[in-house]
């Protein structure tokens, strides 16, 4: 028989149906227990056939075959997958099997086969199974009406919010990223208490997912905007440490493949895109992620780390979309519907069960009612048991006796003789009384929503504190906050800066204390009468502010500058900042940020104030610091201002005589210089001590209060007798740490205890603090 009918109406026709197919049987998972049809085929098959979490694992073969006999007559290789990546603990935040063989790794290795894997179900997945028997949800008949599947799971728990999905159907896909089960417990729970709370509110328990692998996730644009209307994009980062001269990576991108993530960073530094990269090795292992990234001498760690997040998937997005069935018809919704979605479920279910459990009892009660008149009434029930001709004889005569139904007469004869001891009476009268009391309160449950909730609400907390665990993944609160510092192992160096432009941090650790009077040991490599023309401490993740004689002002960040060993020479500051070829440091400062103040004093006596917002903008072209030359430069901290000459004068006056001013400014005067007399240090601080040292290595300690305070612009008093043994004074600060770096002419450094300097009078010459050669920087280092 034919039909003649139009060929695009049929096409539209069947491939709707086929397109409705394939959302609701196959890619898009139920937003109640957000499981596909074929994983919650598996789950079921597998409690049916016993596959507890404390039971013996069994072949995945075996397992395979149960479902796609009963349940999924589709190929066995789908069924096995979606098996394999149950039990994935990179794939799945809460794996719902446990899997014993090999199912595959990080690395994209396959999975064995399956007459080699073997197979059981989780404690979690046993949750998600719990009260299954108890009608709690419907079944329908499987796919030859021989056996009954159900349609959901009743789900204790929020896997679709914990565990996530991701499948494409005809004409639209879901991606939903994996959560941390307690931040949505407690979600789920501030829901119930307040229907009426809104996505903002949640966020505030829910901080954004939460992935198996770790990782970074910078922003939460990406997540408000997925919370609020089901779709967003977030940026996740690979977790970096730097480590001397490698960059170690210990957690990857959600479901990136890690060997092709080696495979790619060694692709680089082969083809030279980052010609800095060394060698690259995977050093992973059951204790997790370690791919070593080493680096070549001198080395930006930071610069190489960022090209690694731009070139390869150590830094990827995640397009969310919270596509899932509701009523079997697929709907993106926000994170307070999918909460919603899953406590109306589970008031559904828990609903259900009491309906179940009321009717049990109900039915028990009714048949110990039967026991008990009979037991109140033994005598006469066993006279017409023993005279009646037969059972059913027995049963009526029951019945019209003492009113009994027929359940209660046949649970009275098939009563056994030893239920007539007292103890088996008491036993009965007890369950009586127990069954009533249940009753009472499946009733009180059934006639009282409020009470729903309250039991979803306690079994929802104590999902949380049996299966919860720490937040995994990192959320940083936008994309400014992570930069090539935080992901710097933040640590605090000696840098070295010399006068032709060569610079280097150097581990503090390279350094030991030394006795006073000694010769130390080589800290730099000087070339060419080259000599050091700046020492500090710097933090690896502060910018450094660099200041130069031609009264200019440079910023980069510190980890730019490479960490060497003692006796290398450094890098050129020149490749990193515009200075002109007659230019160099004469000063630096670390600051965490542009906030504060600052005090430049400069060669001939001027002071000032700045503000350190001032030089945000220097970056490395440089901006106008002062008019002038500066000689040094400080953060403005404590109450007071010391500044001392090379011949042996100080000044020391109040902080807040010092104006603030603008870059372009010169100041005004701090201190009057004799004629031939020079800056040597200027301080500013509250400290009761002042340490001064000489070029050729003698110092002292001499008490503050030594040294009268008086307004800025005098020549000042005596501080420290300057003679052709000592040589001039070269460095004089506030004593606030426990040892002192001197660094000498031929690039020799000695770290000196601070108590061995001895405390002394300002018009003295102090002790030797190191020997053989002329101290050309100094530094006080905590």
């Amino acid at each position: 028989m034919e039909i003649a009918r139009d060929i695009s109406e049929e096409l539209k026709v069947s491939y709707l149906d086929y397109a409705m197919s394939v959302i609701v049987g196959r890619a898009i998972p139920d937003v109640r227990d957000g499981l596909k049809p074929v994983q919650r085929r598996i789950l079921y098959a597998m409690y049916e056939m016993g596959l507890y979490s404390n039971r013996p694992y069994r072949k995945s073969a075996r397992i395979v075959g149960d479902v796609l006999g009963k349940y999924h007559p589709h190929g066995d290789s789908a069924v096995y997958d979606a098996l394999v990546r149950m039990a994935q603990d990179f794939n799945m935040r809460y794996p719902l099997i446990d899997g014993q063989g090999n199912f595959g790794s990080i690395d994209g290795d396959e999975p064995a086969a399956m007459r080699y894997t073997e197979a059981r179900l989780t404690k979690l997945a046993e949750e998600m199974l719990a009260d299954i028997d108890k009608e709690t949800v419907d079944f329908i008949p499987n796919f030859d009406a021989t056996l009954k599947e159900p349609v959901v799971l009743p789900a204790r728990l929020p896997n679709l919010l914990i565990n996530g999905s991701s499948g494409i159907a005809v004409g639209m896909a879901t991606n939903m990223p994996p959560h941390n089960l307690r931040e949505i417990c407690d979600a789920i729970i501030a829901y119930i208490e307040n229907e009426d709370i809104t996505v903002e509110e949640l966020m505030e328990y829910v901080k954004g997912p939460d992935f198996p692998t770790g990782g970074i996730i910078v922003g939460t644009g990406g997540i408000r905007d997925a919370y609020q209307t089901g779709k967003g994009k977030i940026t996740v980062r690979g977790r970096a440490e730097i480590e001397d001269n490698s960059i170690v990576i210990r957690e990857i991108p959600y479901q990136v493949n890690k060997a092709n993530l080696v495979e790619k960073i060694a692709g680089l530094a082969r083809d030279g895109k980052i010609e800095e990269i060394k060698t690259v090795r995977d050093e992973s292992d059951r204790e997790g992620i370690r791919i070593v990234v080493e680096l070549k001498n001198g080395a930006n760690a930071g610069v190489v780390l960022n090209r690694l997040y731009k070139y390869t998937q150590l830094q990827t997005t995640f397009g969310i979309i919270n596509l899932a069935l509701v009523d079997n018809q697929p709907r993106v919704m926000s994170l307070k519907e999918l909460i919603a979605e899953f406590v109306r479920h589970r008031r559904e279910v828990v609903r259900r069960r009491a309906e179940y459990e009321l009717r049990k009892a109900e039915e028990r009660l009714h048949i110990v009612e039967g026991l008990k008149i009979a037991i109140e009434n033994i005598d006469e029930a066993i006279e017409i048991i023993k005279k009646s001709e037969s059972t059913e004889v027995a049963r009526r005569g029951l019945v019209e006796r003492f009113e009994l139904t027929e359940k209660q007469a046949e649970a009275i004869l098939q009563m056994r003789l030893q239920r007539l001891t007292a103890m088996e009476i008491d036993s009965l009268l007890k369950e009586y009384r127990e069954l009533k009391e249940k009753i009472e309160e499946l009733k009180a449950i059934l006639a009282s929503r409020r009470k729903i909730d309250e039991i979803i609400i306690r079994e929802t907390r104590e999902i949380a504190e049996k299966y919860g665990d720490e937040r995994r993944t990192r959320i940083l609160a936008d994309v400014g906050e992570i930069t090539e510092a935080d992901l710097i192992a933040e640590e605090e160096n000696l840098l070295i800066v010399t006068k032709s432009g060569y610079a280097k941090r150097v581990d503090l650790k390279s350094f030991r204390a030394q006795g006073r009077g000694g010769v130390g040991v080589q800290g730099i490599n000087l070339r060419n009468e080259d000599e050091i023309a700046f020492l500090g401490i710097v933090n690896s993740a502060h910018r450094l502010i660099l200041f130069t004689n031609k009264g200019r002002a440079y910023w980069i960040n510190a980890y730019e500058i490479p960490k060497l060993d003692r006796v290398a020479r450094g890098t050129s500051l020149r490749n990193m900042v515009s200075m002109e070829s007659d230019e160099h440091v004469v000063s630096a400062l670390s600051a965490e940020e542009f906030k504060g103040e600052i005090l430049l004093l400069t060669a001939d006596g001027y002071i000032k104030t700045v503000k350190l917002s001032e030089f945000e903008n220097a970056k490395r072209s440089g901006i106008i610091a002062v008019t002038g030359e500066p000689v040094a430069v400080k953060p403005a901290r404590g109450k007071e201002v010391i500044i001392t000459t090379r011949k042996g004068m100080l000044v020391r006056f109040d902080r807040s005589e010092v104006p603030t001013y603008g870059r372009t400014a010169k100041g005004v005067k701090a201190i009057r210089l004799k004629s031939g007399d020079e800056i040597a240090w200027m301080d500013c601080g509250s400290e009761k001590e002042i340490l001064l040292l000489s070029e050729n290595g003698y110092g002292k300690r001499v008490k503050t209060g030594e040294f009268r305070k008086i307004s800025r612009g005098g020549q000042g008093v005596i501080c420290f007798k300057a003679t052709a043994k000592t040589g001039n004074v070269v460095f004089a600060e506030f004593v606030r740490g426990n040892g002192l770096f001197a660094f000498s002419r031929d690039g020799n450094v000695i770290l000196v205890n601070m108590d061995e300097i001895s405390v002394q009078g300002r018009n003295t010459t102090g002790v030797i603090v190191a020997r053989n050669g002329v101290v050309k920087a100094t530094q006080v280092v905590l």
